[in-house]
């Protein structure tokens, strides 16, 4: 019987194919006006590419893992995940806004989550060709090629991404000063920023989900950070509710700092 590490890597495996598949299918939509539905109350759109790329990734991961869960932000919630000790959770486009838009920066997100944590990890960003990986007790790869968070830098202002009233009111003192980042329209995408180092750290506004965070989590985490709770406490994935509070996410050394600087945030 093959090792959890091994299991997992095999996992990682399916996830990049899967993911690859369902980003090739996205293209075929992008910048193309495809077929675009609201939903949330009007808040959030989704299009024709969201859902043909979460059927391929449906198709392609459960055929192969039919024992595990599914939980996607384009598939109706079904409760029986929760009785599953693994779970694939899935956003088939993290940044539909910006898809829709015709902007670059947008991703599939695919994770294996085994007992509430992520443990193997896909982004892929087709329109930028780059594919970010991570499984459980493997590094953090970006094309490839390991990435690294950075660590605290007296020299310079922590260069953070975050919406504009979270980043005025941080507590700039205690973080010797902040540069924010123009707006990342994909959640996902933002993170894995934070993971291959070109920005420091991001806040996120409350009501995150579960398929916008579970792989860029593990990735950032394998790169030598971590996504907490503005308690300083890691995220628990296939609750109940998978709908998170105001988080933080930054390098090991800098995330102490930024977490004290931002818990009057809570909330936001």
């Amino acid at each position: 019987m093959p090792s959890p590490a091994t299991a997992w890597t095999a996992d990682l495996d399916l996830l990049v194919g899967a993911a690859k598949l369902a980003g090739a299918k996205a293209l075929d939509f992008f910048r193309k006006g495809p077929e675009v539905w609201w939903k949330n109350g009007g808040r959030s759109p989704v299009s024709a590419a969201d859902f043909a790329a979460n059927d391929i990734l449906k198709k392609e991961l459960l055929s192969a893992r039919p024992n595990y869960g599914w939980l996607s932000e384009e598939t109706d919630d079904d409760a029986g995940r929760l009785d599953c000790e693994t779970v694939f959770v899935i956003d088939p486009i993290d940044g539909t806004r910006a898809f829709i838009a015709g902007k670059d920066i947008w991703c599939v997100s695919a994770a294996v989550v085994h007992r509430g944590r992520p443990v193997a990890g896909v982004l892929f960003a087709p329109s930028l060709d780059e594919l970010f990986t991570a499984s459980a007790e493997g590094p953090a790869l970006k094309n490839g090629k390991p990435i690294a968070a950075t660590e605290t830098d007296a020299a310079r202002p922590t260069r953070i991404a975050a919406p504009e009233d979270m980043a005025h009111g941080i507590d700039r003192h205690m973080l010797g000063g902040v540069h924010r980042i123009s707006h990342v329209p994909s959640l996902a995408y933002r993170l894995a920023m934070v993971a291959d180092g070109r920005i420091d750290a991001t806040l996120v506004k409350r009501n995150s989900h579960d398929w916008d965070l579970a792989a860029a989590d593990l990735i950032l985490s394998r790169a030598g950070g971590a996504l907490v709770t503005l308690d300083g406490e890691p995220l628990s994935y296939n609750r109940p509710t998978v709908s998170h509070e105001t988080l933080a996410a930054a390098g090991s050394s800098r995330l102490s700092g930024l977490v004290e600087a931002a818990r009057h945030l809570a909330g936001h």
